[in-house]
C-alpha cells in the first residue's frame, strides 16, 4: 500500500523503538497505521493514519474508497430498510472527510459533522468533549434541527477508536434529547482495550439500545509504564533541538512568498461547502455533476508537465477538496496526493521509521472561535510536489492566508507552483435576516482610532443630518413619543477654558486611571478568559477598551480583539452586533467593557438583553456580566476602582471617543438586519483628543505596573459582589427631592458631565469638601447657569438630577420621556 512505509521501513518504528509503543491485532494494522508523537498533555503517542488524507499525502481514491467501502458494509449490516432510515454523523476535525465517505456507500441518507466552528442564528442540536484531543468542543449545528431528531440508525464516524470516550459523549447527549433503538459506530482502525469494549456493551445495555462497531482492521496499542512522561521528555528534547522543522528555501519560478495563483472553481450556488449543516443526497447529486467541470478548470490552472500534484484541504473542510483530488486523479496523467491541514500539533523527525518527516507551521486563518493559534500542514515539504492546489472555503481565505507568514507563503517556500481555489463558506438559510453581516467599521475610514485598537459593529450614518439643538430635541421626544436614540444632540465645542481643565484633569489622574485599567485587565483574564474579547459598550465604553488591550499587550503580550457595540435604554443591545460577534468568536470569551457604573441601569439592559437573546436566537454563552474601570454605584464584580473620580474621557464628547457620535436606532435608518448606526465627526480633527487621552494613560503603564499587580492581587481575594449601594442612594435622593423617578438622578461625575452636556438639567449635587476632580462640572453649570449645591453624605462626588416638570430632558427607563 502507497506510504504504508517509507523506503521499506515501518512508519511506526522510530517511535516503537524509543518507548516501547507497539502494535498488536490484524496484520494489515502496520500499513493502516504509522506513529508519532505530540505536544499533548493527555496522550503523547499519536496514530497516524496512512488512509486518511489529514496528516499523510495519499492518493484520493485510496482515501475515498476506504470510506465508501466502510459505507457498503453498514448498509449490509442495517439490512435495506434500517440503511433507508439512517443518519451519519462525522466527527472534526478528522473525520469529516472519512464521514462523508461512509455516507455515499451507505446510500441516498444525510450526512452531518461536528464542527468547532459556531455560526450565529443556528442552535446547537448537541455538544460533547472529545477527551484526549488537544481541543475538545464540538457543535452540532445541523440547519435543520429534525435532522437528528429521527429514530432510524445513528451511524458515527471517526478515524480511530482508542478508548471510545468520545462516542460514548455523543451516544449519552443525543440519546437523551432523541432516543433511538439502533447505533453503529464506524472507524478506520478499532484499537480499544477489552476493558474499553466491554464498557461500550454495558453502556448500551443502560440505555436501551443496540451498539454496533465496524472498523476496517482493529488491535491494541501497547503502552508501557511511564510512556506519558518519556514521550514528552522525547517531544521537548527533539523540538529544542529543532528537529523535523523545514529549512525556507524558494525553489526556482517559485511565486513570492504569500501570493498564489487562483482558480475559480465556479461552485454551485447554494451548495453546501460539507456537512457542518448537513449534506443531503441532493446536495451529493449536484456536486457529483459539478465535480468534472470543476477538476478541468483545476487542471487548466496546473503547470504543465506536473509530475506530482498535492491537493490540500483546510482542517475540517475535507470533503469537497477529496473530491476534487479523485477527480483530478482521474483526469491528469500525474500522481495526484490528497491531504489537509490541521490544527493538532506533532512532533516532525526526518527519518523513514517515523510517519511526521516536516512540518509547515503557519497562522490559523479562519478567525477561529477559540482565537489566533498555530497550524499545520504535514509530510508537504520535501515531498517532491511540482503543485499544491490549496482549497478552503471563503470563511478562510482572509489576510492571515495571505500574510508573509501564512500558510501560501509556507507552501511557496517548497514548492514551484501554488493554486488556490476558493469555495464559498455554506450559511445555512435564513429568510428573516441577510445571510452575512457586514464587517466592522475601522479606522481612518471611521473614527480616529488606528484599526487595531477597535472594530465598530456599527452602520456609518455620518452622511445623515440626526443633531437638533438640545431642547428642540428634548421637545420632540416630548410632543411626538420619540426615543432618546433617535436623535443626536449637537456636539458640545468646549471652550478654551474647559480645554484646559481637560488637559489638567488628564495630568492629575492618567496614573490613577492606567492603575485602574491595568486592574481590571488583569481580573478580566484571570477569572474571565486567558484570551478574552473585548466588547465595549459605544461610546463611553470604547476609550476603556482601547485602555484594557493596551494593557494586555504591555503587561502580556497579547494582542486582543476588540469591538464596539450600541445598547439602546429600553431596547437592550444590538442582537446584529451578537450575532456577528457569535459567528466569528466563541460567546464564552466575551467581555463586556463600560467605562464606569452609575446607579446600574445599564447592567440591568444588558443582563435583559442577553436573556431575551439567547431565548430568541438559540445562541448561549455570553456572559453579561460588565468589567469598568471604576464601580463607584457597587453594580458590577469586575472593576479597576470603586472610587468616584473624574475619568477625563468623560468631560468630553465625541472629541475624546475617536470622534464618534453616541448611537443611533431609528426605524427609517435601521432595519432588523442592520447593526445600529453612528456618526464620524470627521470635521471635528482640529480638536480631536482621543489620541492623547489614550497615549497619556498607556505613558504610565510602567510607573503603576507593580501596584497594579498588588492591586489586583488584592481585589482577587476580596468580595467584590454587587451591593448596589449606589442604586439604594438614587432611590434616596429620589424621593428626598421630590422627583418620584430614578431615571432621572444620573449619579457619579461621568454621569453628570453627561447630563450637563446633553440634557437640560434642573441642579447638581457636589459632596462637601469635593475637589479638583468637580472643576469641569463647576464650569460647565456656570456656563448653563445650573446651581450646585454641597450636600453631606453624598455616597458619590457628585449627582446630577433632571425634574420631572422639567420636561425637556426627561427620560424614562423605557428611553421616553418622563411627564409630570
Amino acid at each position: 500500500m502507497k506510504n504504508a512505509v517509507n523506503d521499506g521501513v515501518w512508519t511506526g518504528s522510530w517511535v516503537a523503538e524509543r518507548l516501547g509503543v507497539g502494535l498488536t491485532g490484524d496484520d494489515g494494522l502496520p500499513a493502516l497505521l504509522g506513529l508519532a508523537l505530540r505536544r499533548n498533555p493527555k496522550r503523547a503517542h499519536l496514530l497516524v493514519s496512512n488512509v486518511l488524507g489529514k496528516h499523510v499525502p495519499q492518493s484520493p481514491s485510496v482515501v475515498y474508497d476506504h470510506g465508501f467501502r466502510l459505507g457498503r458494509r453498514v448498509a449490509e449490516l442495517l439490512g435495506g430498510t434500517e440503511a433507508a432510515t439512517a443518519v451519519v454523523l462525522g466527527y472534526a476535525e478528522t473525520a469529516t472527510g472519512l464521514g462523508h465517505a461512509v455516507a455515499d456507500g451507505l446510500g441516498p441518507v444525510p450526512y452531518l459533522h461536528s464542527t468547532r466552528r459556531p455560526v450565529a442564528g443556528i442552535a446547537p442540536a448537541g455538544g460533547f468533549e472529545e477527551s484526549h484531543s488537544h481541543a475538545t468542543s464540538h457543535l452540532l449545528l445541523p440547519e435543520d434541527p429534525a435532522l437528528l431528531a429521527g429514530d432510524g440508525p445513528l451511524v458515527l464516524v471517526d478515524d480511530e477508536f482508542s478508548t471510545g470516550n468520545t462516542v460514548l459523549n455523543t451516544i449519552r447527549d443525543l440519546h437523551e434529547r432523541h432516543p433511538r433503538e439502533r447505533y453503529v459506530v464506524v472507524a478506520l482502525v478499532d484499537m480499544r482495550s477489552p476493558e474499553d469494549a466491554a464498557r461500550m456493551e454495558r453502556f448500551a445495555g443502560e440505555i436501551g439500545a443496540r451498539v454496533d462497531l465496524v472498523a476496517t482492521a482493529s488491535g491494541t496499542v501497547r503502552l508501557p509504564p511511564g510512556v506519558l512522561e518519556k514521550g514528552q521528555e522525547l517531544v521537548a528534547h527533539h523540538e529544542s533541538a529543532g528537529a523535523g522543522r523545514a529549512v525556507p528555501r524558494t525553489p526556482r519560478g517559485a511565486p513570492q512568498p504569500g501570493q498564489a495563483g487562483r482558480v475559480d472553481l465556479r461552485w454551485p450556488p447554494g451548495l453546501p461547502d460539507g456537512g457542518r449543516h448537513g449534506f443531503t443526497p441532493a446536495h451529493r447529486a449536484r456536486l457529483e455533476a459539478a465535480l468534472p467541470a470543476m477538476a478541468a478548470r483545476t487542471a487548466e490552472a496546473l503547470p504543465a508537465g506536473a509530475g506530482r500534484v498535492l491537493v490540500l484541504g483546510c482542517e475540517e473542510l475535507m470533503y469537497a477538496p477529496l473530491r476534487l483530488a479523485r477527480e483530478l486523479e482521474r483526469l491528469l496523467p500525474a500522481d495526484v496526493r490528497f491531504s489537509t491541514t490541521t490544527r493538532s500539533p506533532v512532533l516532525a523527525v526526518d527519518d523513514p521509521g517515523y510517519a511526521i518527516r516536516t512540518r509547515l507551521v503557519f497562522p490559523a486563518h479562519d478567525d477561529p472561535a477559540d482565537g489566533p493559534g498555530e497550524r499545520y500542514a504535514y509530510n508537504v515539504a520535501g515531498a517532491g510536489f511540482d503543485a499544491v492546489v490549496a482549497v478552503v472555503d471563503s470563511a478562510a481565505d482572509t489576510s492571515a492566508l495571505h500574510a508573509p507568514d501564512g500558510l501560501l507563503a509556507r507552501l511557496a517556500a517548497h514548492v514551484p507552483h501554488v493554486l488556490l481555489a476558493v469555495v464559498p463558506s455554506y450559511v445555512p438559510h435564513a429568510p428573516e435576516r441577510p445571510a452575512m453581516l457586514p464587517e466592522p467599521l475601522r479606522g481612518p475610514a471611521f473614527s480616529s482610532y488606528a484599526p487595531e485598537e477597535v472594530g465598530w459593529l456599527l452602520q456609518d450614518l455620518s452622511d445623515v443630518h440626526l443633531e437638533a439643538p438640545t431642547e428642540e430635541r428634548e421637545e420632540a421626544i416630548q410632543s411626538g413619543g420619540a426615543h432618546y436614540a433617535e436623535s443626536l444632540p449637537v456636539e458640545y465645542q468646549p471652550s478654551e477654558q474647559y480645554q484646559q481643565l481637560f488637559h489638567a484633569a488628564l495630568d492629575a489622574s492618567a496614573a490613577r486611571i492606567a492603575r485602574a485599567a491595568g486592574a481590571v485587565t488583569e481580573l478580566v483574564l484571570a477569572e474571565r478568559s486567558p484570551r478574552p474579547v473585548l466588547v465595549s459598550l459605544a461610546r463611553a465604553g470604547t476609550p476603556v477598551g482601547i485602555l484594557m488591550r493596551r494593557w494586555a499587550r504591555f503587561r502580556h503580550g497579547l494582542d486582543l480583539p476588540h469591538y464596539a457595540v450600541s445598547i439602546v435604554r429600553g431596547r437592550g443591545i444590538d442582537a446584529n452586533a451578537l450575532r456577528w460577534l457569535a459567528a466569528h468568536h466563541d460567546p464564552r470569551d466575551v467581555v463586556f467593557v463600560d467605562g464606569w457604573t452609575g446607579k446600574g441601569a445599564i447592567t440591568r439592559e444588558l443582563a435583559q438583553a442577553v436573556e431575551e437573546f439567547e431565548a430568541k436566537e438559540g445562541i448561549t454563552g455570553f456572559d453579561p456580566e460588565i468589567a469598568v474601570l471604576a464601580d463607584p454605584g457597587s453594580c458590577v464584580r469586575v472593576y479597576g476602582t470603586r472610587e468616584d473620580f473624574l475619568i477625563p474621557s468623560a468631560c468630553l464628547n465625541s472629541t475624546v471617543s475617536g470622534l464618534v457620535s453616541r448611537t443611533v436606532l431609528r426605524a427609517d435608518l435601521v432595519g432588523p438586519d442592520d447593526f445600529h448606526g453612528a456618526k464620524f465627526y470627521r470635521e471635528l480633527a482640529g480638536s480631536d483628543v482621543s489620541g492623547a487621552f489614550l497615549d497619556a494613560v498607556s505613558a504610565r503603564f510602567p510607573e503603576v505596573a507593580g501596584s497594579v499587580g498588588a492591586a489586583a492581587g488584592e481585589l482577587m481575594t476580596q468580595d467584590r459582589s454587587p451591593t448596589w449601594a449606589g442604586w439604594r442612594a438614587v432611590e434616596r435622593i429620589s424621593e428626598e427631592y421630590g422627583i418620584h423617578d430614578v431615571n432621572l438622578v444620573k449619579p457619579g461625575v461621568g454621569e453628570t458631565t453627561r447630563v450637563l452636556l446633553r440634557r437640560v438639567p434642573w441642579k447638581i449635587l457636589a459632596r462637601a469638601g469635593a475637589g479638583a476632580d468637580l472643576d469641569h462640572v463647576r464650569l460647565l453649570a456656570g456656563q448653563r447657569g445650573v446651581p450646585v449645591e454641597e450636600v453631606g453624605g453624598l455616597p458619590y462626588t457628585c449627582v446630577g438630577l433632571i425634574h420631572p416638570q422639567y420636561t425637556r430632558g426627561a427620560t424614562g427607563a423605557d428611553g421616553r420621556a418622563v411627564t409630570a
